[in-house]
């Protein structure tokens, strides 16, 4: 087994820029709001040129998916899959509440400024570059359901729709009381629940 090359100095400075970017987006989000969460504003605020932002993202809203969508790492041995329906729900509840956890690291006034309207990183329908949460999530399911393990009550597509609107439906609320919710315990409740109805033993 080959141990995996160290990154190159190229490919670290990249890594520093992209993260300097981020960082400056997120204070002005925090400060300022999403309206002002300009290319130019972000741009002054890194210290970098245009030219540099388009070099690692197309758009504002491609940096806030970036950051959003791919940073929270599953651990795979997770999503190995289990022999259980009750395992698999628990597989996509843990993807949820690692997203949880990767929510609160950025921070409230953050995810608050994030989830607007404008803000077409949250627009599923034209947001299907990169492996984000529902992303394996459906897949996991999709090869739970082949191997005969669980089956769905519903159509794939309406699934991972009804699971996007409750992670955004949860996320909505903390943001909304300031934190002041219980996050991991009302994500755990109500995907739960919906789990509970969606899928279910191929034998039962």
């Amino acid at each position: 087994m080959s141990e995996k090359a160290p990154i190159s100095r190229q490919q670290q400075k990249s890594q520093e820029t992209r993260e300097r970017i981020f960082q400056a987006a997120k204070r002005i989000l925090q400060k300022k709001g999403y309206e002002e969460l300009s290319i130019k504003n972000i741009c002054e605020e890194a210290g970098v040129s245009n030219g540099s932002f388009y070099h690692h993202f197309k758009t504002k809203d491609d940096l806030l998916s970036y950051y959003i969508e791919d940073q929270p790492k599953v651990d795979p041995d997770l999503l190995e899959l289990p022999d259980s329906v009750a395992g698999v729900k628990e597989g996509i509840i843990q993807v949820y509440l690692n997203y949880v956890k990767y929510c609160r690291e950025l921070g409230v006034e953050f995810m608050a400024e994030y989830y607007d309207t404008k803000n077409q990183a949250l627009n599923a329908a034209i947001r299907m570059e990169r492996p984000y949460p529902i992303v394996t999530v459906q897949t996991y399911v999709e090869k739970a359901m082949k191997e005969g393990i669980v089956k769905l009550n519903v159509r794939i597509d309406e699934f991972t729709t009804d699971i996007r609107m409750i992670v955004i439906g949860n996320v909505f609320e903390w943001c909304v009381k300031h934190g002041d919710a219980d996050f991991e315990g009302n994500m755990s409740r109500s995907l739960g629940k919906y789990l509970d109805a969606a899928l279910v033993s191929v034998d039962g």
